[in-house]
């Protein structure tokens, strides 16, 4: 099993930049294929970004695409997502997932998630 805790969000203006950031424990870090979402007040949670286990792979969301970047580092057992260029739409509570494989994609089943993190974008 593995602990995720995000941290990073925030209240930013659009147009500029956040990290958000999750640290695991628990099990091997490396084992596991990451990933982030989000969830808007009233609207269902949606897949933003994923990694694989070693970084070499990663998937976006087409409304990140060019903006987020997501990065992992295994001897930290971290991962991050760099948020750029920020909107009003990106707000919303920003969860880290944790998955069985090692390359996830959009419709992976995840099964570790964290408490979330707040990203509020003022326009």
């Amino acid at each position: 099993q593995v602990q995720l805790v995000e941290s990073g969000g925030g209240l930013v203006q659009a147009g500029e930049s956040l990290r958000l950031s999750c640290a695991a424990s628990g099990r091997t870090f490396s084992s596991y294929g990451m990933g982030w979402f989000r969830q808007a007040p009233g609207k269902e949670r949606e897949f933003v970004a994923a990694i694989s286990w070693s970084g070499g792979t990663t998937y976006y969301a087409d409304s990140v695409k060019g903006r987020f970047t997501i990065s992992r580092d295994n001897a930290k057992n971290t991962v991050s997502l760099q948020m750029n260029s920020l909107k009003p739409e990106d707000t919303a509570v920003y969860y880290c997932a944790a998955c069985m494989s090692l390359v996830p994609g959009p419709r992976t089943e995840y099964h570790y998630w964290g408490q979330g993190t707040q990203v509020t974008v003022s326009s």
